[in-house]
């Protein structure tokens, strides 16, 4: 038989309500008083129901994260992180799977799931500012990822311009001189990548050296295949790079196949560093060099700032605001040492 509310309470000689402020960790109890209660509350193995609670409150007690691709470790990994967030929060995670294709990022953002969640964690690639200006949705909207926008919905991002010059001033503190960006969108440049080639190029200039548009692999995806194709163009066209960025650890791996197959040494001929962290990055035949964007701190952001918008009242920030989690270098193999000659 299930242990109730009014059972702790009659436990621990307290009202009802002095219970659910305990459980609810409400801050105006007496330690004296909460204490007695969670005796109480130990001692008959007292389990709070999340879903009664929601539903006293007129929400369901579920979250929506939509990503653009699942299948890409990233976003399973920052996927398992949110459900982790959630869960401290009594929420539970519903996944949608956009392709990072436009007409499923308006049908996730313009509310085709008002009736079954609380909030939305968006991590958009085709959305433009004006279809999210033109949203009618009520259900409180997080945005996550690298596209930025000006509008009236919390943000949480790492600084990527600064990670990519991190990464950037790495390769040029080993040496390295010719450093191809490899990543660049072929059909639209001004989409997820170009805050990491921009962070390539002001560093670049920084350091008092060109940008070379001939050093930018440009690529279809950011997939293993789609960096070896921009590599393989890249060295085809007559351009070896000393060292390579890439826009993420997938593309990097793909550029570190394509860099074998041609008989360059990594990191000896060709020194490269990723992006994100992956746990594949780590166990290669040459362990990957790589920005780590704190996905824990991204998904604790995402879901802290959604809960806050669910909740109102005067716990909720009064305007849109950015959030930066940090980031870190990660130095491994593909970047040991300086170039032979």
């Amino acid at each position: 038989m299930r242990v109730s509310l009014k059972d702790v309470a009659e436990h621990a000689g307290v009202s009802v309500k002095t219970v659910s402020n305990v459980v609810n960790k409400y801050q105006h109890v007496t330690p004296a008083t909460r204490h007695k209660v969670q005796q109480a509350i130990d001692a008959l193995g007292y389990r709070p129901n999340p879903t009664a609670r929601h539903l006293r409150k007129g929400r369901t007690g579920i979250l929506a994260l939509a990503v653009p691709e699942l299948g890409n470790p990233y976003f399973a990994e920052l996927a398992g992180a949110v459900v982790d967030a959630a869960a401290e929060h009594d929420y539970t995670v519903l996944l949608d799977h956009t392709q990072g294709r436009r007409d499923r990022e308006l049908l996730v953002a313009q509310g085709f799931r008002t009736r079954v969640i609380d909030g939305l964690i968006l991590n958009p690639l085709e959305l433009e500012a004006e279809d999210l200006a033109a949203r009618t949705d009520e259900v409180p909207l997080v945005l996550i990822g690298e596209r930025r926008y000006d509008l009236p919905y919390d943000h949480i991002a790492i600084d990527n311009v600064a990670a990519a010059r991190t990464a950037v001033r790495h390769l040029l503190d080993i040496g390295r001189r010719r450093i191809a960006f490899v990543g660049a969108r072929r059909d639209r440049p001004s989409r997820p990548a170009h805050l990491r080639l921009l962070g390539w190029q002001t560093e670049l200039a920084a350091s008092g050296l060109a940008a070379d548009d001939a050093l930018v692999g440009r690529v279809e995806g950011w997939d293993r295949a789609d960096g070896a194709a921009a590599m393989a163009a890249l060295l085809d066209s007559g351009q070896r790079p000393d060292a390579v960025f890439a826009y993420n650890d997938l593309v990097a791996i793909g550029a570190m196949r394509l860099l074998a197959e041609r008989g360059l040494r990594v990191p000896q001929d060709v020194a490269v560093v990723g992006f994100d962290d992956l746990t594949e990055g780590r166990y290669g035949m040459v362990s990957l060099t790589t920005v780590a964007p704190d996905k824990r701190a991204i998904a604790r952001l995402a879901v802290e700032s959604v809960v806050l918008r669910i909740g109102g009242g005067a716990g909720a920030p009064e305007g849109p605001r950015q959030l930066r989690p940090g980031f870190r270098l990660l130095e491994r193999e593909s970047t040991l040492g300086r170039p032979d000659g």
